[in-house]
């Protein structure tokens, strides 16, 4: 199967988002739920309900290159999926997946996860979510609350991975730390900016790094309700 174009950023910044675990709630995963209702909701999570269609460009540009990336359609009512990346294309069920289309939906799990990590943090139930505290934000050094999201050691694509999410008073996420295997160091931190609003739902254009001319960004984005 062809390379994909950024197939590096696929293999760093994935996220398990298939399993899921019952349990009894308890007083600490009610707080947990209230913070992460809280940012999905800034993020426009109540009208998810009547959303049909989701399309948006995944891309990279770095310095003067200008990345071309992947382009997805997602019907989540029924979980289809449309993926073009240059003369690609696949068009595949998650519900049935084959071996390539195993392989193309890896990256459309990074992408969506960069899309709408707001809505992650309530649909990544297998998810361990921390309290949250008031910290300084590794990229602008603002004073921002955070939590941190941990996946299991086991299942999905990339399992033991965490997230530091940094968030505004009104709940709108303005950056991240992305660490690999629950590592004590950064792989990657993040700004979430240039938020747009589409049909309800608020979702950070770019997404730059502290230092270089390096910015993962999305293009044709648009949301399509019932």
């Amino acid at each position: 199967m062809k390379p994909f174009y950024l197939s590096f950023i696929c293999l760093l910044i994935l996220s398990s988002c298939k399993s899921e675990k019952k349990e009894t709630p308890n007083k600490t995963k009610e707080a947990e739920l209230r913070i992460v209702e809280k940012i999905a909701n800034a993020h426009g999570y109540e009208n998810w309900v009547n959303v049909e269609k989701v399309a948006f460009t995944f891309k990279v540009d770095r310095d003067t290159i200008k990345g071309s990336g992947r382009s997805w359609v997602w019907f989540p009512k029924n979980d289809s999926v449309y993926m073009k990346a240059g003369t690609q294309e696949v068009r595949y069920s998650r519900k049935n997946l084959d071996s390539v289309a195993a392989n193309v939906d890896k990256a459309f799990i990074n992408d969506k996860f960069w899309l709408l990590v707001p809505f992650q943090l309530v649909w990544d139930t297998s998810a361990t979510i921390s309290e949250p505290k008031k910290v300084e934000s590794p990229i602008n050094k603002e004073q921002l609350e955070m939590i941190t999201i941990t996946y299991p050691d086991e299942g999905g694509y990339t399992p033991g991975d965490a997230y530091d999410i940094y968030f505004d008073e009104d709940y709108l996420i303005r950056e991240w730390t992305y660490r690999q295997g629950n590592s004590p160091e950064p792989s990657l931190s993040n700004t979430f900016e240039n938020y747009q609003d589409f049909n309800g739902i608020k979702i950070a254009i770019d997404h730059k790094k502290d230092n270089g001319n390096w910015n993962l960004n999305f293009t044709d984005v648009s949301i399509t309700l019932k």
